[in-house]
């Protein structure tokens, strides 16, 4: 499908420098693409973005280029640019790879107990308070994760965890999407934060595998509605 744009109402200031309006440019992009439904395929053409933002082609070619180093879209020379849709194959192999370093970083991290919950908790709570904001309820649901990658002080399983970022975002609004999965997301991240306060480590490797299991089903499932739809109009 072609991209369908709104009433412009987040158009970049005129008269703004040109990097100031290419990180505009790239914020509002990568918002629409990480709230697209994982299975939906979208073409985006220079000039249409153009029209949305009220910037030159030259801010939006390289904001395109940014969102291609990120892996999120491709650009086809002359044409626009191209947003795969994230296949059922892709989503296994992706919660397949977080699942073995999550559940190896968990055991690592309950060695640390209360100085590495403390900040789940917070994380668990800030997350409660942008529940109705789905791309910021899932970037704080990376950061949760990715504190626990973090204590267990592999710098190379990081670095590969962090390589999974974006498409992880995309992924997760979906799951969100689906039934209560907010209310259990808390729920399970809860869970995994009190087994790790209490140096629980197998307790804590077993609560990430429950978490990941059932966000694994959430995107195997059809969505509920057209919130993603709604996210983008708005």
């Amino acid at each position: 499908m072609y991209m369908t744009l709104s009433d412009g109402s987040d158009r970049v200031a005129a008269g703004q420098r040109p990097e100031a309006a290419q990180d505009v440019v790239y914020a509002w992009l990568k918002q629409y693409v990480l709230t697209l439904p994982r299975d939906e395929t979208t073409f985006l053409t220079e000039s249409q973005v153009c029209r949305e933002t009220g910037v030159s082609r030259t801010p939006v070619r390289e904001a395109f280029l940014r969102l291609e180093a990120d892996g999120l879209l491709k650009i086809l020379p002359k044409k626009g640019a191209y947003i795969s849709p994230i296949t059922d194959a892709e989503v296994v192999s992706i919660m397949q790879a977080r699942r073995l370093v999550e559940e190896w970083c968990a055991q690592q991290a309950s060695r640390f107990g209360g100085a590495v919950a403390d900040e789940l908790d917070r994380l668990i709570a800030v997350q409660e308070q942008v529940r109705n904001d789905p791309v910021a309820f899932i970037e704080r649901d990376r950061e949760f994760h990715r504190t626990i990658v973090r204590a267990a002080g592999n710098p190379i399983l990081a670095a590969f965890y962090e390589s999974l970022r974006d498409r992880q975002v995309r992924m997760g609004v979906h799951a969100i999407s689906v039934g209560r999965r907010i209310d259990e997301v808390l729920t399970e991240h809860g869970a995994i934060a009190q087994a790790i306060r209490e140096s629980a480590a197998d307790r804590a490797v077993a609560a990430v595998g429950t978490h990941l299991e059932l966000t694994l089903a959430a995107l195997r499932a059809p969505l509920f509605g057209d919130w993603s739809s709604n996210v983008r109009a708005g």
